[in-house]
């Protein structure tokens, strides 16, 4: 039997009773207790209370309005609430920034005792350290965002984080291939394991992630075509799949039939791999079927293919690790092709600049890219714009004046 948590007094017999739970350390690492006088008929409707209690402690969702928490403490307990609105990946990188970049600098101080300055010399010290300006803002980003919720939780009166001094964000630099380095790149991806999937890239616009966690049953043969309807998400070797963030990134792309036909002809490769494995595991099928333990014990072993129906897949089905690809992969066919050393992500942004280029509709191009809308694509590929707009006065010339 379990030890209850917690304690009950009776103060006033059947009107009051005192409640108390450990809560944490304060700043001088001494215990913490929430401590409550309730009214209530009898010790049962007290219990029910501090159960109640608990679970709001346990989810988070207790405000925390003593004024000698200290700010670990605090953005554990913030953080606690995020678990279920965040994705995972998010909600990960929440939690590097809080343990790597903000507690070490403020964790240890009182809440009510932050102030601007406190925090502003935070971000002169990460600067300091050689941090991008994208990592500081990104950090003012989830800090700034935990303390507004301390002010809706009633702990502090205002945000120290506003009005404050940030490094000027500058854009990463965009690569793209031009058209005679893309077709050196296409032939190159015929002599390397993974070219159908750089090929891939380089003609849909599709984002990596987009691109591995494509199924078989994404392809329209028939009118080749290939729907774009999840991404693949990998967190502390974990990975799942995620919804588009936009309805626009739900999207059907039209292929050329060369590209349909290599991966008719990857996939027949693909199906005699899979024939080799001991035993065949279609995922759907199975986590209908059996029982939790024994699907694990069928997806930790390696010689058996879990069939997750997606179209690249390890030697036992799961999904590719994409910095795995990157490095192993595309980086070596680069550098063997003589090409400039781009990300893997500049594939999509030579597809993009090379469709604006050849004078393609941007609607086109930013339904082709999933984009949110056509202004997040004009102002990506701005640089694209200079000799579009020479174009055009050229036509209003022919046009009006000549």
């Amino acid at each position: 039997m379990s030890r209850q948590r917690g304690s009950i007094k009776e103060i006033i017999k059947g009107k009051k009773y005192k409640i108390s739970f450990y809560i944490g350390l304060d700043v001088n690492g001494k215990r913490k207790y929430h401590i409550e006088t309730i009214e209530a008929k009898n010790k049962a409707e007290a219990q029910k209370y501090l159960s109640k209690k608990l679970v709001e402690f346990d989810t988070g969702k207790l405000p925390l309005d003593e004024s000698n928490i200290i700010v670990r403490d605090y953005l554990d307990k913030w953080l606690k609430t995020k678990n279920f609105s965040l994705a995972l990946s998010t909600y990960n990188n929440y939690k590097k920034i809080i343990n790597i970049y903000i507690n070490p600098y403020i964790g240890s101080y009182k809440l009510s005792k932050i102030t601007p300055l406190l925090i502003q010399d935070m971000y002169t010290k990460l600067v300091d350290k050689g941090l991008s300006a994208r990592v500081v803002r990104y950090t003012h980003q989830v800090l700034s965002e935990a303390l507004d919720q301390a002010i809706i939780w009633q702990i502090i009166n205002r945000n120290p984080c506003k009005g404050l001094s940030l490094p000027k964000s500058t854009k990463k630099e965009m690569k793209a291939l031009t058209v005679e380095q893309a077709k050196i790149f296409l032939n190159a991806c015929i002599y390397n394991k993974w070219g159908i999937l750089f090929e891939l890239l380089i003609i849909s616009g599709m984002r990596p992630s987009e691109a591995l966690a494509l199924k078989w049953n994404d392809i329209n043969w028939k009118d080749n075509r290939i729907t774009i309807q999840r991404s693949l998400t990998r967190v502390n070797n974990l990975w799942a799949f995620k919804e588009p963030k936009t309805s626009n990134g739900r999207r059907t792309i039209t292929m050329p039939s060369e590209v349909m036909n290599n991966l008719k002809e990857y996939k027949n490769r693909q199906d005699i791999e899979k024939s080799k494995s001991k035993e065949i595991i279609n995922y759907d099928e199975a986590k209908e079927k059996m029982k939790p333990d024994e699907l694990q014990k069928k997806l930790d072993n390696p010689k058996i293919y879990i069939d997750y129906g997606l179209v690249f897949a390890t030697s036992n089905g799961n999904p590719l690790d994409l910095a795995n690809i990157n490095y192993k992969y595309f980086k070596p066919l680069l550098k063997e092709a003589g090409l400039p050393n781009i990300r893997l992500y500049d594939l999509r942004h030579t597809c993009a600049t090379l469709l604006m280029m050849s004078k393609e509709n941007p609607k086109i191009v930013s339904e082709r890219l999933g984009h949110s809308s056509i202004g997040i694509t004009l102002d990506t590929y701005s640089h694209v714009l200079p000799d579009m707009q020479e174009e055009a006065a050229s036509k209003l010339k022919n046009l009006l004046l000549s």
